[in-house]
């Protein structure tokens, strides 16, 4: 629960082609994490957002805020990347990540080698110039959908403020819209599909 009232991660919208896209704010995590909490928490956002794909989607795409990152703590990150390979080694179609830090690429550096091939080919590190247009063609509504946290309009702390901000918002000390985001999260599943009818057909049979 405390992992998630973080609001250092979340579903929020699709890609032009359906995936749903999951969003890390770095600056939001703690600088020393309970490990086991925080990979429980991502096996839980995950199975969220697998469950809310549109119909012919196997896979969805992560873009990472990266400005302000906590302090490298490399126990965190082989566990959070063996839960991801083990659980889902097939279900992330993309990672961007910007700004580059130096502590960016020194986790990079350190979880690249343990990566499969296939993994590590689907991580882009960019600089915040360069992921705006990378947005604009990814995002379901282009320029519209880009966050503010990237010089965008779209407004992501109106759903997903910063725990000191953040009203009762779940179900006893969850803070998280966690019901909220699930229940956006299927809206968007759903007009997807009622807007490509086509394509879903298609990508259904094949």
């Amino acid at each position: 629960v405390y992992t998630l009232n973080s609001g250092s991660m979340y579903w929020h919208g699709l890609t032009k082609d359906g995936r749903p896209v999951l969003w890390l704010r770095t600056n939001r995590k703690p600088w020393y994490p309970d490990v086991d909490a925080e990979v429980n928490a991502l096996i839980a956002m995950a199975d969220a957002g697998i469950k809310c794909m549109p119909e012919g989607i196997t896979d969805f795409v992560c873009v990472s805020e990266s400005s302000s990152p906590p302090p490298p703590n490399p126990t965190f990150m082989i566990k959070m990347l063996k839960a991801l390979v083990k659980g889902y080694p097939d279900r992330l179609n993309l990672l961007l990540s910007a700004p580059v830090s130096s502590i960016v690429q020194f986790v990079m550096n350190l979880l690249l080698p343990l990566m499969p091939g296939r993994l590590a080919n689907k991580v882009v590190l960019m600089d915040v110039e360069g992921i705006k247009p990378k947005l604009v063609d990814l995002l379901l509504h282009g320029e519209e959908d880009i966050p503010k946290f990237f010089g965008g309009p779209a407004d992501h702390d109106a759903y997903y403020p910063d725990e000191s901000y953040c009203p009762n918002r779940g179900e006893g000390t969850l803070k998280f819209d966690w019901y909220g985001m699930v229940e956006r999260l299927e809206k968007a599943k759903k007009e997807f599909e009622a807007n490509n009818p086509k394509e879903e057909k298609k990508e259904g049979s094949s």
